[in-house]
């Protein structure tokens, strides 16, 4: 008996197996388009997921320490500090010129002299080197 109800399970489970191998046959060949579409934004949804969790700016961690010394070696003045503190935080010049309470020329001229004495170009070149100098978080 028992034999019989293995037997049997096993035939039901092979016949199982190949109705489902034709299924998956016929169902690539009718939606091969869609499949290969799910398949590539599968990937470019996960390469995404992947760049954004590496690239995306992380929490600065408890432990951060000003370098004063380079401070003081580059001559930035305490409020070049403060318009690079904000500059960092992503602030445009007139949003850097309110929180200051000066003009956006003002705000124009201390980011000239923080390009020069970081040897920077753009604000992008400023914001990394005072990373790299540990100045900023």
């Amino acid at each position: 008996m028992k034999r019989t109800v293995f037997l049997y399970a096993l035939a039901l489970g092979v016949a199982s197996v190949l109705l489902a191998w034709l299924e998956y046959k016929y169902v690539t060949r009718v939606f091969a388009g869609e499949i290969y579409l799910l398949l590539g934004a599968a990937g470019f949804t996960a390469l995404g997921a992947w760049a954004g969790w590496r690239l995306t700016r992380r929490a600065p961690d408890a432990g951060f320490e000003r370098n004063d010394a380079a401070l003081k070696s580059l001559g930035v003045s305490p409020r070049e500090y403060e318009t690079l503190e904000l500059l960092a935080a992503g602030l445009s010049n007139k949003e850097i010129a309110r929180k200051l309470g000066v003009s956006p020329n003002t705000v124009k001229t201390h980011l000239a002299r923080l390009y020069e004495k970081l040897g920077a170009a753009r604000r992008t070149d400023a914001i990394g080197k005072a990373r790299e100098l540990s100045l900023i978080p």
